[in-house]
């Protein structure tokens, strides 16, 4: 859907639009999201790096103007949004690529970078990969996101089956979610009922 010289100008306005901390993230998520994609929609491998490139487009806003966006767009600001601030980029970045990126106001690219940082119940693949890629990115260092990167490439999935890998993939999702859940609890914060909802989804998926 989106071309090389499309991508190329993407990349570069983003890189112009962030700090140079917050665009080695970004490149190394799209770069993920491509490995990923080939695995498991190889034919959208354009829409998921355009999708990657736009993730954090609003992250470094300040808490402020993330409220005020999402009031400019009409959507009453909740308890839960002013407790949950890392989270409100997701929103924002979604909210305004129509505004500043048009010709990549897609609505794969649009409901991955929504829900990159909570996820949702009934995750779409572009979904699912575009979180994963921000959670695993060659960039991260945490632990968990170490441990996850080198369980998921460590198994090769590029040699399973179609079967095995879904399941694969699947199951360290679910992994991510707990490692989420589990640092917020420790440090006292509040969760985005989001979050919840994709971790019981992707158990309820497995079980069917």
């Amino acid at each position: 859907m989106f071309t090389k010289d499309q991508l190329d100008r993407l990349y570069e306005t983003v890189k112009d639009s962030m700090s140079e901390k917050r665009f080695r993230h970004t490149a190394a998520v799209a770069d993920m999201a491509e490995r990923l994609g080939a695995l498991f929609m190889p034919q959208n491998a354009d829409t998921l790096r355009a999708a990657a490139l736009l993730h954090d487009i609003t992250k470094e806003y300040s808490t402020e103007k993330q409220l005020q966006i999402l009031g400019d767009f009409g959507i009453m600001v909740t308890e839960t949004d002013i407790l949950t601030p890392k989270t409100l980029h997701a929103r924002t970045a979604a909210l305004v690529i129509p505004r500043l990126y048009p010709e990549f106001a897609d609505p794969l690219v649009i409901s991955a970078v929504r829900y990159h940082t909570t996820g949702r119940a009934g995750m779409t693949m572009a979904e699912k990969i575009v979180y994963f890629a921000d959670y695993i990115d060659e960039t991260r260092t945490f632990p968990d996101c170490v441990m996850l990167r080198e369980a998921f490439w460590g198994a090769d999935p590029a040699r399973m089956s179609e079967q095995d890998r879904l399941a694969h993939f699947r199951k360290l999702l679910v992994l991510s979610f707990d490692m989420t859940i589990r640092a917020l609890i420790e440090e006292g914060r509040v969760i985005s009922e989001d979050t919840f909802a994709a971790r019981n989804h992707l158990i309820l998926e497995a079980g069917a």
